[in-house]
């Protein structure tokens, strides 16, 4: 005759069962859960990653077109480089000293950028001061430095695209301070193809950009507009004269 289970064990059995398919059900939706998270956490880095491939394609894209040095020589060019560096000392009343003046005119002739449009945002940058050691209101993003007005998020890689070492107190210096402005200035003239963006970039930043030609339809900000204006009357003055 066959021997019967007791009842007693068939139940244990089954509550073992729906106990050990209980813990299973609540570890089965730890692991959707942490699965998820995961996504979340990768799709986020992705994005990140994907941001910072695109700045670098450009950096790399710029590098690739770096200006050479001016192969006329200087008994052709100083004059001129001279009569404009004079031009930018006398409408600043003499806060931008002709060192600074000529070291602007020189160098923008280098990267083919009008000095003016650079002076004009100095200006703009400084309040007019020209003030090298100048510390800009603090905003979200922190505070801006020099007379080029960089903040520290941005200025080491402009740095190292322009091939220049990078320290926090090099931002006070003008003369490095106005090389970044030109360097950077050429990279989003580069990028953008025209200086309604390249300028409101600068302004606001490449994210910033999208933004205000999202909500705008353009790029052409008043920052824009005001320094390229000014820019274009500088050089009407000099070529009358």
């Amino acid at each position: 005759m066959k021997e019967q289970k007791p009842l007693w064990t068939t139940g244990m059995a089954l509550l073992l069962v729906m106990v050990t398919f209980f813990a299973f059900n609540q570890w089965n939706q730890k692991q959707e859960k942490a699965l998820e998270d995961q996504k979340q956490e990768l799709k986020n880095k992705n994005q990140k990653l994907s941001m910072e491939i695109e700045r670098l394609q450009s950096t790399n894209e710029y590098l690739k077109e770096k200006p050479s040095a001016e192969e006329e020589s200087g008994y052709h060019t100083w004059p001129e480089i001279e009569k404009k560096a004079d031009r930018l000392v006398s409408e600043s009343d003499g806060n931008f000293k002709k060192s600074w003046a000529m070291y602007l005119v020189k160098e923008a002739q280098r990267y083919k950028i009008n000095p003016y449009l650079v002076y004009e945002l100095l200006k703009v940058e400084t309040g007019g001061t020209f003030d090298p050691e100048l510390v800009g209101p603090e905003t979200k993003y922190g505070h801006a430095y020099g007379m080029s007005q960089f903040m520290k998020n941005t200025a080491p890689w402009i740095a190292d695209m322009a091939g220049l070492p990078y320290e926090e107190e090099l931002l006070f210096d003008p003369y490095y301070s106005m090389q970044l402005s030109l360097v950077y200035l050429d990279f989003l003239k580069k990028k953008y193809n025209n200086w309604d963006e390249a300028l409101t970039a600068y302004h606001r930043g490449m994210g910033g950009l999208k933004a205000y030609k999202k909500e705008n339809g353009h790029a052409e900000s008043w920052y824009a507009e005001e320094i390229q204006e000014k820019a274009e009357n500088h050089t009407t003055v000099v070529l009358a004269n």
